[in-house]
């Protein structure tokens, strides 16, 4: 089995890159061959070897040689990553320069599933979807979605849960001891940083918190956002700085800002007691850090987004803050941080389904895919 994948991809920091790095490592492990056509912005990315070819974003043309050079080569199936912003044109309609060229059949990963689309965003996610052999989306109602309003043929979809690491976790009250933090409650949020992900809310909910849990301490770890890096610098970090004194809970928000490895990822989750996802978007569809949180067992407060309802509702494996707000957030945590069994029963359901989301199961899936696709071409 020779597969091909379509996406961003490490140096480039995104959250669509790591998800491909996982995916090929995972498939490297069941001794299958997959390679990477790389897509960048401007930058120049000294990527590893397994990234054979690289398309500029911007540049249509690549897309259309790009789809040549699949047809006429070895590979058996394209695995396409699709999410908005990393593909050009308007609502990334250059991708449709390569699927309409391609003779290869392709599998299309839904990150996102917009359900109130533009005229133009439904039109072009329709021939992506038409065009593809068979369509993933890593949650139902993201299937639902594209059934319902993109008219996917159900035949095509296929749900598989966004991968996690098989995170081997170290003793959390060891490590709290050894970044000075034994007595404290923690609580973080982690991932690329910018507006949208609701973290002034979280620092909020830890201002109404401090008098009752003096012990408590939020970590907000990453660095902003490689788009909003450029466009703004770090001006949302800085606000979330300043809100913090402001509200006097500079002593309980601990920033770490830079973006951290796998391996200082699971020392973070490992330090862990809650792992807050503030986002205040309801129709985020997809949300990886949830994933790693639920894979790494931690209890978990969200707000009531789509992801988070499906993957967390379902198995209560964690608890769903009434709205966005701060009040609701800090309500939410205090019936975690006030109550041992909560958290202790909170983080067993949570290790039961991060199990099913191990990248060990999750690669199977996508290779027994393939593979059914490429068979049917035979």
């Amino acid at each position: 089995m020779k597969i091909i994948n379509l996406s961003t991809y490490p140096p480039r920091q995104c959250g669509i890159a790591s998800f491909s790095k996982d995916l090929y490592d995972s498939l490297a492990r069941h001794k299958n061959t997959m390679k990477i056509a790389a897509v960048n912005d401007e930058t120049a990315y000294d990527y590893p070897e397994e990234v054979i070819l690289q398309i500029n974003q911007e540049r249509r043309l690549e897309y259309i040689q790009l789809a040549e050079y699949i047809n006429n080569s070895c590979f058996n199936i394209c695995i396409i990553q699709h999410e908005y912003g990393i593909y050009g044109g308007p609502d990334g309609d250059y991708l449709l320069a390569l699927t309409e060229e391609l003779k290869k059949p392709y599998i299309l990963v839904a990150h996102t599933v917009l359900s109130e689309p533009s005229s133009y965003q439904q039109q072009v996610f329709t021939r992506l979807l038409d065009g593809a052999a068979a369509i993933v989306g890593m949650s139902k109602r993201s299937l639902r979605l594209m059934a319902q309003i993109y008219a996917a043929p159900e035949s095509k979809l296929h749900f598989i849960h966004h991968g996690v690491p098989d995170f081997s976790l170290l003793n959390r009250e060891e490590l709290k001891q050894s970044y000075g933090w034994g007595d404290r409650q923690i609580i973080t949020s982690f991932g690329l940083i910018g507006p949208g992900k609701g973290l002034e809310n979280g620092i909020k909910a830890i201002a109404l918190l401090k008098d009752k849990h003096p012990d408590i301490l939020y970590i907000i770890a990453g660095q902003t956002h490689p788009v909003l890096q450029r466009r703004e610098g770090n001006a949302y970090y800085d606000s979330l700085h300043a809100l913090a004194e402001n509200l006097g809970v500079s002593p309980q928000v601990h920033f770490e800002q830079r973006f951290l490895s796998l391996d200082e990822l699971v020392r973070y989750l490992s330090l862990t007691d809650i792992y807050l996802t503030p986002y205040p978007n309801p129709q985020q569809a997809v949300s990886g850090t949830l994933a790693y949180a639920l894979g790494s067992g931690r209890a978990i407060v969200a707000t009531p987004y789509q992801y988070a309802l499906e993957m967390l509702q379902e198995c209560q494996s964690g608890l769903i803050a009434a709205d966005a707000s701060a009040t609701s957030l800090a309500q939410a945590l205090d019936m975690i941080l006030s109550s041992p069994e909560t958290k202790q029963r909170l983080e067993k359901a949570a290790w039961r389904l991060g199990q099913q989301m191990r990248w060990s199961n999750v690669a199977r899936q996508y290779l027994r895919l393939a593979r059914d696709l490429t068979e049917k071409q035979a």
